[in-house]
């Protein structure tokens, strides 16, 4: 969280892309935001309307536009702000911005708009973070999931949560002022249901928050096997496009080729590799031990197998990730589809003809845990991390009443299950988290 100082301090930065567009957009926030905007733009700002002016500098025109501007705390960020819409060419937008600089406002940093709107009670931290998934989303699922995080669809329940575990510990702790009750209150059962009903709300959330993740942020997955296996012929068909060359000389891809796509609401990123064998070529070493990593790095391996070559290695024992790919069954005369019968399953298809690509598809939704469903709203790894943090808290707290704990004990465990939602809202974030979250935003946002 910023210090008080650097808190007063009003900020200003480009918030549209880098290069050249139709409209740019400076924008400014602060207690000088408003007489910045005014000296900027000659004239005091109308509140809440737009304001066709000349944008100056020391009696120079550069631009005109729009200005508009929103008194706090009814803006973004809670503070007066100030947006000057003019031409989306780089050096305008920065002969702009300098002018908003010489004036008082010092240069934004990444995430502190939004930074500020966290800390001045605009958002909390989950909304904040949605901001973000939501400027970044690559398809139009995760788009939505972000949105409706942003409107606090995930916010609303973890403060539902939140406030059910709060009128728990005050229960308990209640108790615990009264020992010659406190034991009887602790057995009688309402405690425990109390905690049986949180456990099971907490794990709802999760696997809602999983799908969430999964749509927010995808998943990697790395194509390897033997050369001329079939991974880049995969790769084109997956892709629907001729995006990796494919020859019948071995060793043709050498370095990694990623490629996005989506399928049914799932982002991927599919990363074609080098073919894994023995070589001397230092090119392909090189390209075999890149292979490896990112096989390593992914957090799923489709491991193609040849079919028809006898003599091929099969690779998939190599990583406990990856999922077997039996390839060319059109040159075997091998059915297609998912084969269970192994350990793990594996799927049997033809890049060639395209057989068994759809239940190549299912299985990689399967394997990842995706429900396939659109999620009610989007969700990051850190989420995850505390939802389970508060479930087991909970179910410890659970175990402690069992084994016929002090009230103390059964409280604290509950308390630890508190602190954990309370980072995902931010109520209870360190400041060094904070500023990891903040510190991956664009400036300007």
């Amino acid at each position: 969280m910023p210090s008080t100082a650097r808190a007063n301090d009003t900020i200003a930065a480009v918030a549209t892309p880098p290069g050249q567009g139709g409209i740019g957009i400076v924008r400014i926030s602060g207690p000088l935001a408003a007489r910045i905007g005014a000296t900027v733009t000659g004239a005091e700002l109308p509140r809440r309307r737009p304001a066709l002016r000349n944008f100056v500098r020391r009696g120079e025109s550069l631009d005109r536009g729009v200005a508009l501007y929103f008194p706090g705390p009814g803006s973004f960020t809670g503070e007066d702000v100030v947006e000057l819409q003019g031409h989306g060419g780089p050096m305008v937008l920065q002969m702009v911005l300098e002018a908003a600089l010489t004036e008082g406002a010092r240069l934004a940093r990444p995430g502190e708009f939004t930074e500020r709107a966290y800390v001045n009670g605009k958002l909390d931290l989950a909304q904040a973070e949605a901001v973000a998934d939501l400027i970044a989303s690559t398809s139009a699922a995760a788009a939505r999931g972000a949105f409706r995080s942003l409107e606090g669809a995930f916010s609303t329940q973890v403060h539902a949560l939140d406030e059910r575990i709060t009128r728990l510990r005050v229960y308990v702790e209640a108790s615990i002022d009264f020992p010659d009750e406190e034991v009887e209150i602790l057995a009688s059962g309402q405690v425990a249901e109390r905690i049986d009903r949180l456990v099971s709300s907490v794990r709802a959330l999760l696997e809602q928050g999983r799908q969430g993740v999964l749509m927010n942020q995808g998943v990697n997955i790395a194509l390897v096997g033997p050369p001329n296996s079939g991974k880049s012929s995969l790769l084109n068909r997956l892709t629907g496009e001729e995006t990796a060359i494919v020859t019948d000389i071995p060793g043709t891809t050498r370095d990694l080729l990623k490629v996005d796509l989506v399928i049914d609401n799932l982002p991927l990123r599919l990363v074609d590799t080098a073919g894994l064998r023995e070589t001397e070529d230092r090119v392909e070493v090189e390209g075999v031990r890149r292979a490896r990593r990112e096989a390593g790095r992914a957090d799923l391996v489709l491991a193609l197998n040849d079919l028809a070559d006898s003599r091929a290695d099969d690779v998939a024992s190599a990583w406990p990730h990856a999922l077997p790919v039996d390839n060319k069954i059109d040159l075997v005369g091998v059915a297609p589809g998912m084969d269970r019968s192994s350990t793990p399953a594996r799927v049997r298809i033809s890049c060639l003809t395209g057989a068994g690509i759809d239940s190549l598809k299912e299985a990689i939704k399967e394997r990842v845990g995706f429900a396939g469903a659109e999620s009610a709203f989007s969700a990051r790894r850190r989420h995850l991390v505390a939802l389970g943090q508060a479930s087991e808290a909970l179910e410890t707290s659970r175990r402690r009443l069992e084994e016929g704990a002090a009230g103390e004990i059964v409280a604290e465990e509950l308390r630890q299950a508190h602190l954990a939602l309370g980072e995902i809202t931010g109520q209870t974030a360190p400041d060094d988290l904070l500023g990891e979250i903040f510190s991956t935003f664009c400036i300007g946002k």
